[in-house]
């Protein structure tokens, strides 16, 4: 999952200086220093959104527990500390 995370990060920030060049009539590979720092950024916030997505389930699966035990204890009476 990293890998292919880091590559869709990578093509997305390579995209975006791209699409943002062609946007304003310049040449694709103006300046490449941009184009390696926007595969970088792309990278990092692909991979963030990955550990991001995986604590959040992580903190849905503790919640949904606690709801099932609290629900349990409300109607059933029973006491599963």
């Amino acid at each position: 999952m990293p890998v292919s995370a880091t590559m869709v990060g990578a093509l997305l920030g390579l995209g975006t200086q791209m699409y943002s060049n062609a946007l304003r009539k310049l040449p694709y590979m103006r300046h490449p220093w941009e184009h390696v720092l926007g595969m970088g950024l792309g990278a990092v916030f692909a991979n963030q959104m990955v550990k991001w997505e995986v604590k959040a389930q992580e903190d849905l699966d503790k919640l949904l527990i606690k709801a099932k035990q609290a629900n349990e204890r409300r109607y059933f009476g029973m006491d599963s500390s």
